[in-house]
């Protein structure tokens, strides 16, 4: 199976954290910061770019521990275990597709500015993220290239402006920083603002999800990611300065593109345009930098079987994840049309789901070194016992002054914890795909509503073409290999008639009790026995093993198993074991459940069945027919001596 690939240096990852944690609020955040606290917001910044920095050091030792593609879901993995793990990478994978689409559709404002052209805006918004997502697909290496363009552009815009507008700030239109009144009552305003603008360093995580791609990434990701945030502090700190010192202080707290006026002082009207294309420009790249990173984030998920398994694929070519950049790419693009002209109401939901996100990865810091003191740490972040505990008590401070001090802010905090709340369900539906323990646990629960709902599942018509593959089975000893209900098992039993035995096993009490009853009314109803012996086995270990207690079978059927069972080539080899040679056999799976969710991998290509149940000594077919709310996948075929088709 293709791996990725390190390719990648200092320049790039430098450039790339650039990208990554430099948000939309370095741009609109000096008129959001003179809205609420107006020439003191220079303070927040300030606390801002101090704390960040800690912040950014405290990954630079996570990473530097766990250089892996996971980043957030690879640290919270190693410190909370699988279930918080899963959620904060969840809520990375939203927080990383909100930031995308807030960073194009603010990049699309600034190319198309009239505001009566928003179907413009939108299919150039849409464009752009599939343009980015094209270029992911193809390379890290080229990716990586048009990182560090962008990241040049960035430094150079900013800087730009900056450099021009020292030479022509005057100190006094800054004063007083703090108004008569003091600091103190002032200090709630100075918060609120710190909420607001937090986005414009969110990312560290984004460089630690290329860690198997980096060249040396314990020591290469640290470094990068701290220098990065201290270069994106000082010029946010800086770009604030100049704003607030040549832009009065009303205009400034109302701008709607608060650094197009200040282009228009600084470089005149033809300068508005210039600096438009530059802040467009830059943008682009942070939202390029989410894009290549953010698929990386899925396929650790799918390696640890806590999202769909095809996502982990790397293209043998490219060496990309492929697969999670043809999904990224469609959620991207429906989350861009959902926020396109929101941004503000996108960015209150942005910042809470942040903080929670990043107030569990900070925690693993000082867990870990009480955990796990013997791991090796390349680059420890200084008061690692303390210093986190006091960052999260900081984020979960502005949430509370931010709820506190804007209307309708509690409203807001309940839509984003909602999109927290929706990983929930997502991992219980992950494990009942992957877990066998949790596959009995829910077929015990649900024994009876299967029981109602089998005509569905397992309709007359497909039992119709199970017994037509099977053949003539009167008389013969059949194993079910996971019988549910004992729906199909009750006609197993009259097909093979008075002198056959039929072997039902299956993992759920609860559905052998319903079985074992069915059967029991099936005998009393019947006047004379024309139905073969069943014996019914409880098998709590069916995902793994064919009951050990079953020697021989002319034929093995199983219903909706098949993609559940752990080790499939050493469950078909015992099967093959019991079976005289010219057994036949009957799998029936179900596929593209609602015809969305895909397959099991190695069940989405038919002659990779074939190939599969050919090494364990079967001859197979696969037939897939079509159902209203999933496909039915039949495998059938009989086992054989010698390696000849199945006809």
């Amino acid at each position: 199976m293709p791996e990725f690939e390190k390719r990648l240096g200092y320049l790039t990852i430098i450039s790339l954290s650039i990208s990554s944690i430099l948000g939309t609020a370095i741009f609109f955040g000096p008129a959001i910061g003179a809205h609420y606290s107006g020439k003191a917001s220079i303070i927040a910044w300030i606390i801002l770019g101090v704390f960040t920095t800690y912040i950014s050091a405290c990954f630079g030792e996570l990473v530097s521990m766990f250089p892996k593609a996971g980043g957030i879901y690879e640290f919270t993995k190693q410190t909370y275990g699988r279930f918080i793990s899963f959620i904060a990478g969840w809520t990375a994978w939203v927080v990383g597709n909100i930031t995308t689409a807030v960073l194009v559709v603010a990049a699309t404002d600034f190319l198309v500015s009239d505001p009566r052209l928003k179907a413009t805006k939108l299919i150039l918004s849409l464009s752009f993220i599939l343009l980015l997502n094209i270029v992911a697909y193809l390379g890290v290496e080229m990716s990586a290239a048009i990182v560090v363009v962008f990241a040049f552009i960035t430094l150079f815009v900013i800087s730009s402006i900056i450099i021009r507008g020292l030479f022509l700030i005057d100190i006094s239109n800054l004063l007083p920083i703090i108004p008569s009144g003091g600091l103190i009552p002032i200090l709630p305003q100075i918060f609120i603002t710190i909420f607001f603008i937090a986005e414009t360093f969110f990312g560290w995580e984004g460089a630690a999800y290329l860690s198997e791609e980096t060249k040396n990434p314990e020591r290469v990701i640290p470094k990068a990611i701290v220098t990065a945030n201290i270069i994106i502090a000082i010029m946010a700190v800086l770009l604030t300065i100049v704003f607030l010192s040549l832009v009065p202080l009303q205009g400034a707290a109302s701008a709607d593109a608060p650094l197009a006026g200040l282009a228009g002082i600084l470089f005149g009207s033809q300068g508005i345009r210039l600096v438009a294309i530059g802040i467009f420009l830059t943008f682009m790249g942070s939202a390029a930098g989410g894009v290549i990173t953010m698929p990386r984030l899925v396929l650790a998920l799918a390696r640890d079987r806590l999202f769909l398994g095809q996502f982990k694929a790397i293209h043998p070519r490219f060496k990309t994840p492929y697969k999670a950049i043809i999904f990224q790419t469609i959620i991207s693009m429906i989350i861009v049309a959902i926020c396109f002209g929101q941004y503000r109401l996108v960015l209150s939901l942005l910042v809470p789901l942040a903080l929670v996100m990043y107030t569990l990865a900070i925690m693993s810091v000082p867990i870990l070194r009480i955990k796990r003191p013997e791991l090796n740490r390349p680059f420890k972040a200084p008061f690692g016992e303390t210093g986190p505990v006091i960052s999260a008590l900081f984020f979960l401070a502005l949430i509370a002054l931010w709820v506190w001090g804007e209307p309708n802010a509690f409203n807001i905090l309940k839509l984003s914890l909602s999109f927290i709340m929706m990983g929930f369900p997502l991992y219980f539906l992950v494990e009942l795909y992957y877990d066998p323990k949790a596959i009995t646990e829910v077929s015990d629960v649900f024994a009876y509503f299967t029981l109602i709902t089998e005509p569905l599942s397992l309709p007359q018509r497909v039992r119709e073409e199970i017994f037509v593959l099977l053949g003539d089975i009167r008389g013969k000893t059949v194993l079910e290999v996971g019988c549910s209900v004992g729906t199909l098992t009750l006609q197993l039993a009259h097909e093979v008639g008075p002198h056959g035995i039929i072997y039902a096993t299956d993992f759920s009490k609860n559905e052998m009790r319903i079985t074992r009853k069915r059967l029991a009314l099936q005998e009393w109803a019947s006047e004379t026995r024309g139905h073969g012996i069943v014996r019914l086995l409880h098998d709590e270990d069916q995902t793994r093993r064919i009951h050990p207690s079953i020697t021989y079978a002319d034929a093995i059927v199983s219903v909706g198993l098949l993609s559940y069972i752990q080790d499939v080539k050493k469950v078909l080899m015992e099967a093959a074991a019991i079976m005289p040679a010219g057994g036949k056999l009957c799998f029936v799976e179900y596929g593209d459940f609602f015809h969305i969710i895909p397959n099991v991998e190695w069940l989405a290509n038919n002659s990779t069945v074939e190939s599969i149940f050919r090494e364990c000594g079967f001859s197979v077919q696969v037939i897939r027919k079509k159902g209203f709310f999933w496909n039915y996948i039949f495998i059938y075929g009989m086992k054989y001596t010698r390696d000849v088709p199945f006809i």
